[in-house]
């Protein structure tokens, strides 16, 4: 059994094609079948490197393992070349030399009268040898197919037209390669987009015109934003890699992507193992499903908090690279991830997060530092007593904190929030027991001393 998602590379790897992509994969899985990649490159004007590039990193990112492929059409031309050449020996397919000026004359009248605009069968019947390429669409007839997640689709063959399947320089269009690969690559279930509902009438016609097998179809609905308009940029990032770049796991958005439009009971998080289990294209709502970011943002912070160190540590590599954050001279990895773990809701804020643990700063956040860095006999009590400690670990500077407390006769307050400013520079922090000791003595001390400078510097 064989799925398929074929990706035109004329941009990036989108939400809506990534999880086109999870459910063709998915379905792949649970028949213990192939899952093939195509990239469906004729367009040469639109087609770039760059955006096959994109694609292939998206699908590797998200762990969607190809078992053929990937495919490119532009390499299948002569194949193309001899079905089209076929349409038009067994007189299924003819030239047609309908000018731009024509068709758009044709469109206007249609349209102005309240018609679907569609050609006319004009070089039907003419037997030209130049021109584009059109199929022989049948005149009478309904086309009808059980959509697996639409249900029982019909429509009439007068309701449309005879599509073009080869450009004026020969090279195929769309509808004709397809077929063609879907067919050649013994494509079981078409699974894509409901924005290709309307082709597949055209495309069965093909099928049948060649006699071949016909694959099931699923047609996936659309994906909305939270104002029920079509998902598109002003609803945050809508490419793959973006979200890779804002800090989310790949599973926590393959998870978040199989719940647009698919469900099991009211499980909210699954595995990919679970994925596959469960997975039915008959639990594929009808209705477009909406986008949400609080959603996925929440579910991505509870991946963070049960994942294996090791894992985040993988993923956290591009980041820290990216934000320049050395970790090589510091505390252990991590321990610094463990700490960060309950508190992140991205790898980004995890990333941030370790900075103070890695490197030193030269400021305070002046509006938090006004407030907390007031009394100078606490810090340097503090200061004093930590200096001492000769085992520096969280249980030990804990109580050192207590007892600043105890000999001041002052709440944890008054001593606690400076020293979390003192240790992050910005006030975000946790245990600062833990984070103290994460930091190291040396450090925690000069950072101390900052306080104490700015303390000195108001004072003057």
């Amino acid at each position: 059994m064989k799925s398929r998602f074929a990706p035109s590379p004329t941009g990036y790897l989108h939400i809506g094609g990534a999880r086109t992509a999870l459910f063709a994969w998915a379905w792949a899985r649970k028949q213990q079948g192939q899952f093939v990649l195509r990239i469906e490159d004729t367009d040469r004007e639109r087609s770039t490197q760059a955006s096959v590039d994109a694609i292939l990193d998206g699908m590797n990112w998200l762990g969607l393992a190809h078992d053929e492929g990937p495919f490119y059409q532009t390499d299948r031309f002569d194949r193309y070349k001899e079905i089209i050449q076929q349409l038009l020996n067994e007189d299924k397919a003819y030239y047609c030399e309908c000018s731009k000026e024509r068709l758009q004359i044709l469109r206007d009248e249609l349209t102005e009268k309240g018609e679907k605009a569609k050609y006319d069968g004009c070089c039907r019947d003419k037997n030209l040898s130049s021109g584009v390429v059109r199929f022989k669409n049948p005149l009478e007839g309904v086309v009808a197919f059980n959509d697996a997640v639409k249900g029982k689709i019909s429509i009439a063959n007068k309701e449309l037209d005879d599509l073009i399947i080869a450009r004026t320089d020969g090279t195929p269009t769309y509808n004709l390669t397809v077929v063609v690969d879907d067919y050649d690559m013994e494509i079981d279930t078409v699974i894509r987009g409901d924005d290709h509902i309307n082709n597949t009438p055209r495309q069965i016609n093909l099928y049948q015109a060649l006699n071949w097998r016909l694959p099931e179809f699923a047609h996936l609905p659309m994906i909305l934003g939270s104002d029920g308009a079509r998902l598109s940029k002003r609803h945050g990032a809508v490419s793959v890699m973006a979200y890779r770049d804002e800090g989310f796991l790949p599973e926590a958005l393959l998870n978040y992507l199989v719940r647009l439009g698919w469900s099991h009971g009211d499980q909210e998080i699954f595995t990919l193992a679970e994925i596959v289990e469960l997975f039915e294209l008959k639990n594929i709502n009808k209705a477009p499903a909406s986008f949400n970011q609080e959603k996925l943002i929440w579910l991505n912070q509870e991946y963070i908090k049960s994942a294996d160190v090791e894992h985040l540590i993988k993923n956290l590599a591009w980041h820290l690279d990216h934000q320049q954050i050395d970790t090589s001279t510091g505390p252990a990895l991590e321990l610094v991830v463990e700490h960060l773990q309950e508190r992140s809701k991205t790898l980004v804020e995890m990333a941030e997060g370790m900075k103070m643990f890695y490197q030193d700063f030269d400021e305070f956040n002046e509006k938090l530092a006004k407030k907390q860095f007031k009394d100078s006999q606490s810090i340097q009590l503090l200061m004093t007593k930590l200096n001492s400690l000769d085992d520096w670990v969280a249980s030990n500077i804990k109580d050192q904190i207590k007892q600043v407390c105890e000999e001041l006769d002052i709440g944890f307050g008054k001593i606690g929030q400076p020293f979390r400013l003192a240790l992050s520079g910005n006030g975000n922090a946790g245990n600062i027991d833990i984070v103290a000791q994460l930091v190291g003595k040396d450090r925690t001390l000069a950072r101390l001393q900052m306080a104490l400078d700015y303390i000195s510097q108001r004072s003057d």
